[in-house]
């Protein structure tokens, strides 16, 4: 992974990709959305570089192509590579359930992994979070090494009665369905100065 590094041309996005570059936009129409209202677009850089994307964030932000969609029973499945996160506990992973996300009732469940190997599960009503499943340190998050990458597959199951959190093959975690807003948007969620490589973002009916 570290041999692809040298190939990557940074670019700025903030809403669809089709702004910066027709060409890309043929294959990606991402957009991005910042925690907090009036960040510059130059703070997140975002390229398509096989396989997958690489990001590289300044503050937190939510990536996510408005057509990438999961409904009923489904699973979600995506590969990381965390290189840094400049020594600090910011954490990454996967939103589904995504609605209104360029709007003021933005809605998403979100689920996180770190570099100290911990996951998190919340979810986003507007400008309010709630805890679903509290910072928890599981055996099967690879942590960030003092050199190199840390590779991590995230896994989302959402069943008719429950929903199941994976990473690298082993169960995390497993919460009720029942009022949660799952049908919707699948996309990404990076928090602060994070160098990430995501090599994929898979949604396979249930």
């Amino acid at each position: 992974m570290r041999a692809l590094l040298p190939m990557l041309i940074l670019m700025s996005i903030a809403a669809p990709l089709a702004a910066q570059d027709p060409e890309l936009a043929r294959a990606d129409t991402w957009q991005v959305r910042f925690d907090h209202p009036g960040t510059p677009d130059s703070a997140v850089h975002f390229v398509e570089m096989p396989p997958g994307w690489h990001i590289r964030t300044g503050p937190a932000a939510i990536l996510y192509d408005p057509a990438r969609t999961a409904e009923g029973s489904f699973a979600i499945e995506s590969e990381t590579y965390l290189f840094s996160a400049s020594g600090r506990r910011e954490a990454f992973g996967v939103l589904f359930g995504g609605r209104d996300l360029a709007g003021p009732n933005q809605t998403y469940l979100y689920f996180l992994i770190r570099g100290d190997g911990s996951f998190l599960v919340k979810s986003r009503h507007g400008g309010q979070t709630e805890t679903i499943v509290p910072w928890t340190r599981h055996a099967a998050i690879l942590p960030k090494p003092t050199d190199g990458s840390a590779k991590n597959v995230l896994k989302i199951v959402v069943g008719e009665e429950n929903v199941e959190f994976f990473v690298n093959d082993a169960s995390v975690a497993s919460v009720p369905r029942a009022g949660l807003e799952c049908d919707g948007i699948v996309g990404l969620r990076v928090n602060h100065r994070i160098d990430l490589h995501v090599t994929t973002l898979e949604v396979t009916p249930g």
